[in-house]
């Protein structure tokens, strides 16, 4: 029996090359990746931090609200600091999981549908490139950028939280151990169960409108199960934050695993 050829990665890196090179562009795709982000981990952590400045800001009230767990470490706090503490300590979390699931899920939204709408999809199918490779090449284009905007977005909210709370907390307050798991671990495997989802979509949309628009219904509950459990992860021990990553992993692994074997240059041709 002949054993299978192993990948060629220097012809997935080419073809990642390629791909990258059209998204940049394409303002359609590249706009959405730069906007979010500066929004979400920039902007909305300065507007906290000028906001919890404000001596008549008071936060007890919303901290009636919140379940117990929450609450009580930000209690404990003078009440100068529970502000910028509650919000960019721990509500922002749900920011650096929806953001790389969004981004990877743009991305991989134009992944085939993108070649469909530039009509370069045939000739990329008649392409001497194995179809594992090809598909390879699809979803590192979509999971490095959602990857390292993930992470440069974050270093980036760490400088702006700690400059903006440094005339009242007087201490760096992020990153700590919790938040490098979440950033390190949990979030790259949120991007990639994007990523497994919305492949598969792009291969079966006739383009990217409706790429996004099929792959929306899949990821709008991603990113609400994400709002509702992000925060949690920076109170539990790091352990559970390991472990919710790895199921996260699992998932992930098996949607594009799926994909990879279901994906064959005779069905994406039968959709052109």
């Amino acid at each position: 029996m002949r054993a299978p050829r192993t990948v060629d990665l220097d012809v997935v890196r080419a073809l990642t090359r390629h791909d990258l090179t059209a998204v940049r562009r394409s303002p359609a795709v590249i706009i959405p990746i730069l906007v979010l982000p500066l929004f979400l981990l920039v902007l909305l952590p300065l507007s906290i931090g000028i906001a919890a400045r404000n001596p008549d800001m008071s936060v007890d009230r919303y901290l009636d609200l919140l379940p117990g767990r929450l609450a009580d470490p930000i209690e404990a706090l003078p009440d100068s600091e529970r502000l910028i503490v509650l919000v960019l300590g721990y509500l922002i979390a749900p920011m650096f999981l929806i953001v790389p699931l969004m981004v990877s899920a743009v991305l991989a939204a134009d992944s085939f549908a993108g070649e469909k709408d530039r009509r370069t999809l045939e000739t990329l199918l008649h392409s001497p490139v194995r179809d594992r490779e090809l598909y390879l090449a699809k979803l590192a284009s979509a999971f490095v950028p959602a990857l390292l905007v993930s992470w440069v977005g974050f270093a980036v909210f760490a400088v702006v939280a700690n400059l903006v709370g440094w005339g009242i907390l007087h201490r760096v307050f992020v990153p700590t151990g919790r938040w490098l798991v979440l950033i390190l671990w949990v979030s790259p495997a949120s991007a990639a169960l994007g990523l497994g989802i919305m492949v598969r979509v792009s291969m079966r949309a006739r383009n990217t409108q409706e790429a996004q628009q099929l792959g929306g219904a899949v990821v709008v509950p991603l990113t609400v199960l994400a709002v509702a459990q992000a925060s949690y992860l920076l109170l539990y021990p790091v352990a559970v934050s390991l472990g919710v990553g790895l199921a996260v992993w699992l998932v992930a692994i098996a949607l594009n695993a799926r994909g990879a074997a279901l994906f064959t240059r005779d069905r994406m041709a039968s959709r052109l």
